[in-house]
């Protein structure tokens, strides 16, 4: 058995695994880890199944102590992480050894760390899922909620590894670089101008505060669309919402499951987990893709599926 005590769950730290899916006709949300790409390798570096339940950690600046041998591994923001004091990289799989402090910094680039355990967390599931949603209460330890100092997390029991392991450099993203996220156009995009859409791909926007799980907010020029009365409809992971104030929102794994705002078009799947990444003032851009590109991010999308073994 392998035990993890939160001594401090830093700014906010929760439980995801894959997510829930199938419940979107009662108005459930997926849920599940932002960065599918630092959860899967996370996973990965510790032979774990690809829906095994990790720490999904928020800015940073949380702390734990081992109260077994725990095997782990890090993968997504640099959080400057120490154990005992001394600096671990992300990216890899490592031993915790108990009664070693594992500590967490905040992140200077990127937003979202994943820390996943040997086996994964023994976390019960609701409706097929451990998938922490704040919004509608699901999931976690408690009905929904972050988790809090004192608690203890229980680890499920499996045989320990032999090996550590590190990801490939090329596979690990840069989370300083510029971010350009490919849209594919939506047929509501008819409701803006060719002005309009010139301003939207053009401009950079900045990231708000008011950015979460359900939604990145971005600040900017406005962009208005022809008035006219929308019936509500099924949103997308990805989809860019343009509400009243002309202010872009790109609806993420939380997001409400209809809504009724024009939606211009829709980020790629690779591309949503880049924005998981992307902290409040930093600078996104957008560009329009065309057939030949939406093949070409639909065949890495798949790639990146059967990878990971990943069941859609």
């Amino acid at each position: 058995m392998s035990r993890l005590a939160i001594i401090n769950p830093g700014i906010l730290s929760l439980i995801q695994d894959l997510g829930r899916y199938g419940g979107a006709q009662q108005g459930i949300t997926q849920g599940g880890a932002m960065d599918l790409h630092a959860f899967c390798w996370a996973n990965y570096l510790l032979s774990n199944d690809s829906n095994a339940a990790q720490l999904e950690l928020t800015v940073g600046l949380a702390c734990f102590e081992a109260l077994d041998d725990c095997q782990c591994a890090l993968a997504g923001a640099n959080m400057a992480a120490t154990i005992d004091g001394q600096p671990i990289a992300p990216w890899q799989s490592f031993l915790l050894k108990k009664g070693q402090i594992l500590q967490f910094r905040a992140a200077k680039y990127g937003l979202r760390a994943y820390l996943a355990i040997r086996g994964g967390f023994k976390i019960p599931k609701v409706l097929g899922s451990a998938a922490t949603v704040m919004r509608e209460q699901l999931g976690g330890l408690d009905h929904g909620q972050p988790l809090t100092s004192n608690t203890v997390l229980e680890g499920n029991k499996v045989p320990l590894l032999s090996r550590y392991s590190i990801v490939p450099t090329e596979y690990i993203p840069d989370y300083s670089a510029d971010v350009v996220l490919s849209v594919i156009e939506a047929y509501q995009a008819e409701c803006f101008t060719h002005q309009q859409k010139k301003r939207f791909y053009r401009q950079h926007y900045q990231v708000t505060s008011a950015s979460d799980r359900m939604g990145c907010r971005l600040e900017g020029e406005k962009i208005v669309g022809v008035a006219m009365e929308l019936i509500s409809q099924p949103i997308a992971t990805g989809a860019i919402q343009i509400p009243p104030d002309g202010l872009p929102i790109i609806l993420l794994n939380d997001r409400q499951t209809l809504g009724g705002y024009p939606i211009l078009g829709c980020i790629t799947r690779m591309d949503v987990l880049r924005l998981a990444q992307v902290k409040p003032n930093d600078k996104v851009q957008f560009k329009a893709i065309d057939a030949q590109l939406l093949i070409d991010y639909q065949q890495r999308w798949m790639d990146f599926c059967r990878f990971f073994t990943l069941p859609f």
